[in-house]
């Protein structure tokens, strides 16, 4: 569970195991890395920025995985009010004492470095368009396994718990299908899809490409990034917008989240459950599609899940492989949390 410190100005957590052997988050202090531990969180933002970029994975679990989930909020948290004000004074050896910015330099060079690989090497937006129902089947194992994962958080299923998964459910479902499958380009709706794209990512089990899909900007944004790394200048009209987006959300919803797992833990985790299994239907492979010209490109502007006659092998696989991917995340992270919790 959290808790604040007792200075209530920055977001202290670290991993320690309860009387029931589940992970649990507890209040400890913590502190910017040491330039020894530089490799590891290096490698780790790889890990997340390879996992955010897949519709599925979540950066959040992640990083749980890679036991740097209590640093990534706590350095997100000592971007605060005393830190910004020293900014604001020029005092940039008080503002290097409070913000954790080596771990956030690091986070970002291994973050950013997979990025570009996916964009640039694997092509994924690419993939997405020449062979859409073999990525979607990956992408739908990947969520699918996040809410196993999810749910098995929970310690019990209580009738309350279960009318809130029916309720995310619900949502989930109303959410693909309100939302229009051409949405806006506008810059505002550009930097909304950042905020709500970053507080999503920081959620273990929901995946900040995944709700960028939903909202359907997931290959807009991509392919925007991808040609900015071509050195195409116009789309810094998308990419700005987006990052900006980003940096708002990531500063306002650590906090509340810290605040939200506290008091509501495993309500929030049943709502969740439900909001994922809601979701699928975006994502199932077998869609048909309608397609349209829109100022001069073909645009997808209605899609309809069908069950076919008979299941490609291929597409079972990868939905697998989706599931196994995830499942062995929570492995490794439930058995890191064992190792580094205190006796």
């Amino acid at each position: 569970m959290w808790t604040r410190t007792d200075s209530g100005d920055t977001l202290r957590a670290a991993l320690a195991k309860d009387k029931n052997d589940r992970v649990a988050l507890t209040s400890v202090g913590i502190d910017d890395i040491t330039w020894k531990q530089a490799p590891y969180i290096v490698g780790s933002g790889a890990c997340m920025g390879t996992a955010d970029v897949v519709p599925g994975v979540s950066g959040g679990t992640m990083a749980v995985a890679l036991g740097i989930y209590a640093r990534l909020l706590a350095a997100i948290a000592s971007i605060n009010t005393h830190s910004l004000r020293a900014l604001l004074r020029f005092d940039l050896r008080r503002v290097l004492q409070l913000v954790h910015w080596r771990f956030v330099v690091c986070l970002l060079a291994g973050l950013l470095t997979a990025v570009v690989i996916m964009l640039k090497v694997v092509k994924l937006p690419h993939l997405i368009e020449t062979k859409p129902t073999f990525v979607y089947a990956v992408f739908f194992g990947l969520v699918l396994a996040s809410a196993i994962v999810l749910a098995r958080r929970l310690p019990e299923w209580t009738v309350w718990r279960g009318a809130l998964l029916v309720l995310g459910a619900a949502m989930g479902f109303a959410v693909v299908n309100l939302v229009p499958v051409q949405t806006p380009e506008h810059p505002a709706f550009i930097f909304l899809c950042g905020v709500i794209s970053i507080c999503a990512m920081l959620l273990p089990g929901i995946s900040g490409s995944f709700v960028l899909l939903i909202l359907g900007k997931y290959e807009y944004i991509l392919n925007s990034v991808s040609q900015l790394l071509r050195a195409d200048l116009t789309q810094l009209g998308v990419v700005v917008p987006f990052a900006l987006g980003c940096a708002v959300g990531i500063a306002a919803f650590a906090r509340f989240l810290g605040w939200l797992l506290n008091k509501h833990e495993h309500p929030v985790i049943a709502w969740l459950v439900g909001l994922l299994i809601g979701s699928l239907w975006r994502i199932w492979p077998y869609q048909r599609l309608t397609t349209a010209e829109v100022r001069g490109k073909t645009r997808v502007i209605g899609n309809d899940p069908y069950f076919p006659e008979s299941f490609e092998v291929g597409v079972a696989v990868l939905i697998v492989v989706g599931l196994a991917t995830v499942l062995c995340i929570e492995h490794l992270a439930a058995r890191r949390a064992r190792q580094e919790a205190p006796a």
